[in-house]
């Protein structure tokens, strides 16, 4: 059994489902939360479900590394734009590292203005 990710001043998770992978780790006040694979229908929950937990953590920036990610569908953009709706009054969210052809896809879809990308 793994100790909670609050009682460790660095905490890794990597969890596995198919064609994603999501490894959250923890650092001083940043929480990084790192996608590889596919972002879809069949994983979309589980991101929900871990940025859920997240979010209900103290850390002060909440940051979402895209770079691993080769596709997403409208699931996974629903599941970005829901934590990006829930982090407005704090601005704790923050998405990076979007590949250009991940950024090409929410650019089509008209929800890249509703998402906070940097880098």
């Amino acid at each position: 059994m793994q100790p909670a990710p609050s009682m460790l001043s660095r905490a890794e998770q990597i969890v596995t489902l198919g064609r994603l992978s999501l490894v959250s780790e923890r650092e001083d006040a940043i929480h990084t939360l790192g996608l590889d694979g596919e972002l879809d229908l069949a994983t979309a929950a589980k991101l929900e479900e871990q940025l859920h937990a997240i979010e209900g953590t103290d850390a002060d920036v909440i940051l979402v590394d895209l770079g691993g990610l080769s596709f997403i569908d409208s699931s996974g953009i629903r599941v970005l734009l829901k934590a990006a709706a829930r982090s407005r009054d704090d601005g704790r969210l923050a998405l990076q590292g979007a590949s250009p052809r991940i950024r090409r896809v929410l650019d089509l879809a008209g929800v890249a203005p509703l998402l906070p990308l940097c880098g």
